[in-house]
Order: structure tokens, then C-alpha cells, then sequence
């Protein structure tokens, strides 16, 4: 599979499943074949540059309150400029999984060790006594994915949570990958919600289309 740096990955329609479940479930499959590639070496580098190509954004500098995600398995490692917006006065908010609705909150964090427990799906969230904070006042949300595509494609592990979160989000939502994430296109449906930007390792890429939410 191509890296992003000089081409996108490409899925030959022949080769998928006839129906957007089947395409997706093959094209997952591939894609996380192509960062369990990655070694632990090359993905620490590649998380550590798309870190500071986003800090060199304006969108970052702007921003007064950032959705972090809290990376599992072999996702790129934005979680260590938590510390760094904290220092820089903004507010932390990581998604919270509220069992009883069966979707997720954005929950704001203050202590960034003492605030995180382990999550229904073993992944670290806000305890909970962080409270709540408004999605809408959201400047900057990072999220990341299984696959994405340079026109604000986004595609998720299927159980559709991140894009029920996402949607409930008027502000900037960017997309967090590796370069081997990227695919020329994706067979999405009406409920994935679109981005308005991509990070990698090698690019910033605003997406030029308003995206639906």
C-alpha cells in the first residue's frame, strides 16, 4: 500500500464487496494491515511530527478550548500536547462514554493523570467528576479514524459512536493520521460526518468543501 507522502491509497472497486458494509469492512481490514506495518520506532516519529506540524497551525494558537482523543492500540500519540494546551490556558475535553445513553459526552479534564480512568472499551476517558462541557464551544476537535480521504472523508471502526459525536460539533473537527491512513476515496454514507481538515505526519490539509455535519 502507498504511503500518503506520494500517493493515496487506491481500492479497486472490483475488488470490494458489493454493499458500503462489505467495502468498509475490507478497507479497514487494509488499512489497519498498513499501520500494524508501522514499527513502534516509526509510528513515536510520525505522531512526534504530526504534533508539531499542528502546534504550527493557526487554527492551534487560536484555539481556546481542543477535543483530544486518548490514542488506542497503534493511532497516532496527540495526547502528549494535552500538557501543552493545559500550559498554554486552554481546555481539555476527552470523550466520555455515557453507558445509560450509549453515546459519548465531551468531558473537560483539568489533572491530566489524575482525571483519566479506564473507559467501556478499555480506552482512557474522564472520570466521573470532570464535568461536561458544551460541544458547541469547541474550537478545535481532533479525531481520529481507521481511514481517511483529502476531501474530509472519514472512516470509523464501525460502530458509528465518534460520528454521532462529531456531528453534535459546529467547530473545526480535523482528522489525526498516519500517511499509510489515507485513501483516494471511501464509501461513505449519509450519517459520516465529513471534516474540514486532515493531519499526517507529512501535511496539514484544509479540506477546500464545506463539509456536511
Amino acid at each position: 500500500m502507498a504511503g500518503f507522502a506520494g500517493r493515496s491509497v487506491e481500492f479497486a472497486p472490483a475488488k470490494m464487496n458489493a454493499n458500503a458494509d462489505g467495502q468498509k469492512a475490507a478497507i479497514r481490514h487494509e488499512l489497519r494491515k498498513a499501520v500494524k506495518a508501522l514499527s513502534p520506532e516509526q509510528r513515536a516519529r510520525d505522531s512526534a511530527l504530526l504534533r508539531r506540524l499542528l502546534v504550527d497551525q493557526p487554527r492551534w494558537a487560536a484555539a481556546r478550548a481542543v477535543l483530544f482523543y486518548f490514542p488506542m492500540g497503534a493511532e497516532p500519540d496527540i495526547w502528549p500536547l494535552g500538557a501543552l494546551a493545559v500550559a498554554e490556558g486552554k481546555a481539555v475535553v476527552l470523550p466520555q462514554y455515557l453507558a445509560e445513553r450509549g453515546h459519548y459526552v465531551g468531558c473537560a479534564v483539568h489533572d491530566l493523570a489524575g482525571d483519566l480512568v479506564p473507559g467501556r472499551f478499555g480506552i482512557l476517558e474522564p472520570a466521573a467528576h470532570c464535568p461536561v462541557f458544551n460541544l458547541k464551544q469547541l474550537d478545535l476537535a481532533l479525531a481520529p479514524g481507521i481511514g481517511f480521504t483529502l476531501d474530509g472523508g472519514r472512516l470509523g471502526r464501525g460502530k458509528g459512536y465518534y460520528d454521532r459525536l462529531l456531528a453534535e460539533i459546529p467547530g473545526f473537527k480535523c482528522g489525526v493520521a498516519f500517511d499509510c491512513q489515507m485513501a483516494t476515496s471511501l464509501p461513505l454514507e449519509p450519517h459520516d460526518v465529513r471534516l474540514n481538515c486532515i493531519l499526517t505526519p507529512t501535511r496539514w490539509h484544509p479540506v477546500i468543501c464545506q463539509p456536511r455535519s
